[in-house]
């Protein structure tokens, strides 16, 4: 009865970057150029391993999807978040945020799969296709269930977003909070199914990874495995440990504009540095892509 003289919420407003309101024109800039590296690096991964046969192997199709993967749940986000900086009324439809939040959640628990098959076991992950639809069909099972429980809640209150898409906490902070315990629980049990258990497996797999590598006679080969686990590890912690923090403490904690900023690095700077780290860095790919190159400027001569 209480909120028969409230109007439902048919649309949310983004505040994400409203505190600075100066330098929006700045981080449009930055954000593009982030973004067209990150697009760049990720469309010459893929068409450096469909253009080369030498690559066409279980391992360099697994990180063609990889890059495939950020791609996609980028797109999500990033061009409207662009847009949004440019613009007077940053706006989004009810529907259209229920679809986002659906996509991103569906496409990052994916990679968020991927990466701990790929860390825990490389053979079974590269080797056997069929994890993939498995993998698939987990990130579709966890993102329907959550985005139903969010969007099934009743929105009379405010429509002020304080954050740049529509994320679980921004959106559940907006709901009737007498509706949304319950809800909280589920999501968060989805969290620690998506998050927790995929990072456990992967330290568990560089501690095996870690000991093996100490039983290496050579100081020399000791350090080139220790520095290419190390930049493996640090991206895939900041990647599990931000969305963490975000998904996983008591939603009372919530701070927009610190979400704000802790999502930042996980949905725009982490697919920046994972083309580098796991493909530009290999001698393997830098070859195939020299010839890939080489191949495509003789086609065009």
């Amino acid at each position: 009865m209480e909120w028969a003289n409230e109007t439902l919420v048919t649309e949310f407003v983004f505040l994400g970057f409203s505190s600075l309101a100066g330098l929006q024109r700045l981080l449009f800039v930055v954000f593009l150029l982030v973004y067209l590296f990150m697009l760049g690096t990720n469309a010459i991964i893929v068409f450096t391993i469909v253009r080369d046969r030498a690559l066409h192997t279980p391992m360099y199709f697994f990180l063609g999807v990889l890059s495939c993967s950020e791609t996609c749940y980028t797109f999500v986000i990033v061009p409207k978040m662009l847009v949004d900086l440019l613009a007077q009324k940053k706006a989004i439809s009810f529907l259209g945020c229920a679809i986002q939040m659906f996509s991103f959640l569906f496409l990052i628990c994916s990679h968020s799969f991927l990466l701990a098959a790929m860390g825990y076991d490389r053979y079974v992950a590269i080797c056997d296709p069929l994890r993939y639809t498995v993998l698939m069909a987990c990130g579709f099972t966890v993102s329907l269930v959550t985005t139903s429980l969010v969007f099934h809640l009743p929105f009379h209150s405010s429509n002020q977003l304080h954050h740049f898409f529509c994320d679980v906490s921004p959106v559940l902070k907006l709901a009737s909070h007498h509706s949304r315990l319950s809800h909280q629980l589920v999501i968060f049990v989805l969290g620690v199914f998506v998050l927790v258990i995929p990072l456990l497996l992967i330290l568990v797999s560089y501690i095996r990874v870690i000991s093996a590598i100490l039983k290496i006679p050579f100081s020399v080969g000791r350090h080139k495995a220790f520095s290419t686990c190390a930049s493996h590890l640090i991206v895939v912690t900041v990647h599990y440990g931000c969305a963490s923090f975000i998904y996983l403490r008591p939603k009372s904690n919530y701070s927009s504009s610190q979400d704000t900023l802790i999502s930042v690095s996980y949905t725009i700077l982490t697919p920046v540095f994972n083309p580098m780290i796991y493909s530009l860095r290999n001698k393997e790919f830098k070859s195939a892509l020299q010839r890939a190159m080489a191949q495509t400027s003789c086609l065009v001569n």
